[in-house]
C-alpha cells in the first residue's frame, strides 16, 4: 500500500465563519484560507491542515442517505487535540473567548495535564500538555 500520511481534518459545521472567528479568537489558530462564498476555510497548524466546511457543502458530496443524514446531527465520539505549553492559560481563554468548559485542567496518573472545552458546533477539543 506504501506510505499513509495524515495530511488534513475537515469538520463539518454550521457557520464556517463564525466558527472561524471564535477558533482564532479561543484557540489562537491563524486563518489559512477562506473561500469567497465563506462554505469552507483552513487553518494552519505546523504539518497538518484543519478544514472547516459548512455541513450543507460537505453533504453534496454524497448521494447515499445514511452518509447524507450524518450531517444533520452534531458531531460526537471524537475530539480535537492541541498540544499546548500551558494547559490552564489555554483552557481559561478559550472558555472567555467563547468554548464551553467540559472539564478543567487536570493532572493524569501519566503525568500529563490535559483539560476540555467544547464548541458552539458541539466539537469537544482537548488541551495536553507535551507527554515526556
Amino acid at each position: 500500500m506504501g506510505n499513509i500520511t495524515f495530511g488534513y481534518l475537515i469538520l463539518y459545521v454550521d457557520d464556517v465563519l463564525a466558527t472561524l472567528e471564535v477558533w482564532e479568537t479561543a484557540l489562537g489558530l491563524e486563518r489559512r484560507y477562506v473561500h469567497e462564498d465563506g462554505n469552507y476555510a483552513e487553518f494552519g497548524t505546523g504539518d497538518t491542515v484543519i478544514s472547516l466546511a459548512e455541513t450543507g457543502f460537505g453533504r453534496e458530496h454524497f448521494a447515499d442517505e445514511t452518509t447524507r443524514a450524518m450531517f444533520d446531527r452534531k458531531p460526537s465520539r471524537f475530539e480535537v487535540g492541541f498540544t499546548v505549553e500551558d494547559v490552564q492559560i489555554a483552557f481559561d481563554h478559550a472558555v472567555a473567548n467563547g468554548m464551553t468548559a467540559v472539564v478543567p485542567p487536570l493532572t493524569k496518573p501519566w503525568g500529563q495535564v490535559v483539560g476540555w472545552v467544547r464548541d458552539a458546533n458541539g466539537i469537544l477539543i482537548e488541551f495536553g500538555s507535551a507527554m515526556e
